[in-house]
C-alpha cells in the first residue's frame, strides 16, 4: 500500500527529460489507497488521487511526475482501471470472430449479419458496461443463469481520453452468452450487457507510442487443476487499425470523461465448451500484465 512509502521518504520526481520529451512508458494501478504507479521496476503512489484527470490531463506522464516511492499494491488492494468512464466494444474485428459468429446463428439464419459486417467500412460497435458493473482483477465474472453456452472473450482494450486520443491500454475479458447472440442478432445486448460480463485489468499501460503490431493475447481457462481451454492470437489479426474504431467511436457520441473501447477477439473456445462455477480465467497481455477472474456460482 502506497499509505507507506519504502525507500527514500521524500518525494522522486522523475527525470524532466521523461516529461519534456513525451516518453511516457509507465503502468498505473487503480487501487483502494489511490493509485500506484510503475515505472521501470519502481513503485510511485498518491493516496488522494483523481482517476479521470489522469485519463483526460493530456499528460499522464507529469500528473503522475511527483509522487513518493511505495511498495507494489497487493493483489487484494487494485480496482478495475475506470473511473467514470463507458465501456464500448467492437466486434467481428478478427478472422476468428466472424466464423464464430457465423457458426453461433447457421440456425437462426444470422451469419450473413456477421459476413457482411466483417467486410464493411463501418465497425460494429456497441455500449458493453457501465463503471458499475465492471469486476476487477480477481473479482469473479458471472454467466447468465439463462444461458446454456457462455465463454469469455479476451481483448486488447483501448484507454481513450475526452478528446479521442487513445492515451494507454488494458486487458480485457467480454463475457458472452452465444447461444443468446446465436438465436437472434439482436438479442446482442442481453447476450453481452449483464452484471459481471466485464472485466479489466490489472492497469493501465500508458504509453503514447503504439503496441507493437505483433503483441501477443493469450489465454488460459483452467477447471480444478486442469487446463481446458488455451489460446492465442495477435493484434496484428485485428482487421481495422485501431485509430479507425476510435474515429468511428466518437464520431457522433461525446465521452466528457473519456471511454475504454475493447477491440475485439481473436481467441474463441470451441463449440463444445461452455464456462463452468469456479473456473479461472487468465488473460495475458504484455506489458499490460495478466487480467484473471474466476467465475462465480449459480
Amino acid at each position: 500500500m502506497c499509505s507507506r512509502p519504502v525507500g527514500a521518504t521524500g518525494a522522486l520526481r522523475w527525470p524532466l527529460l521523461f516529461v519534456r520529451l513525451g516518453v511516457m512508458l509507465m503502468r498505473v494501478f487503480r487501487t483502494r489507497g489511490g493509485f500506484v504507479v510503475e515505472r521501470a521496476g519502481a513503485f510511485y503512489g498518491a493516496e488522494a488521487s483523481d482517476w479521470d484527470h489522469l485519463i483526460n490531463s493530456g499528460d499522464p506522464a507529469l500528473v503522475t511526475s511527483d509522487l513518493p516511492p511505495c511498495s507494489s499494491p497487493g493483489p487484494d488492494d487494485i480496482l478495475p482501471p475506470i473511473g467514470r468512464q463507458e465501456v464500448w466494444a467492437a466486434g467481428v474485428t478478427y478472422i476468428r470472430s466472424r466464423q464464430a459468429r457465423i457458426e453461433e446463428s447457421e440456425g437462426a439464419g444470422g451469419g450473413d449479419f456477421y459476413a457482411k459486417v466483417y467486410d464493411a467500412a463501418r465497425p460494429e460497435l456497441f455500449f458493453k458496461a457501465a463503471a458499475h458493473r465492471v469486476v476487477g482483477p480477481g473479482g469473479k465474472v458471472r454467466v447468465r443463469r439463462d444461458a446454456k453456452w457462455s465463454v469469455p472473450e479476451p481483448e486488447l482494450t483501448l484507454v481513450i481520453n475526452n478528446r479521442a486520443e487513445i492515451v494507454g491500454y488494458t486487458i480485457g475479458n467480454d463475457m458472452s452468452s452465444r447461444d443468446i447472440e446465436g438465436e437472434n442478432p439482436l438479442y446482442l445486448p442481453q447476450a453481452k450487457v449483464y452484471d459481471g460480463s466485464c472485466a479489466l485489468g490489472p492497469c493501465v499501460y500508458f504509453s503514447n507510442r503504439p503496441l507493437p503490431a505483433e503483441t501477443a493475447i493469450e489465454m488460459k481457462i483452467e477447471r480444478g487443476r486442469a487446463i481446458v481451454f488455451h489460446g492465442n492470437t495477435t493484434t496484428r489479426n485485428i482487421k481495422r487499425p485501431l485509430t479507425e474504431l476510435v474515429e468511428y467511436l466518437y464520431r457522433e457520441a461525446s465521452f466528457p470523461h473519456g471511454c475504454l473501447l475493447m477491440t475485439g477477439t481473436g481467441i474463441v473456445p470451441p463449440n463444445d465448451f461452455t464456462l463452468q462455477a469456479d473456473d479461472t480465467i487468465s488473460i495475458t497481455i504484455e506489458p499490460i500484465g495478466v487480467l484473471i477472474n474466476r467465475v462465480a456460482g449459480a
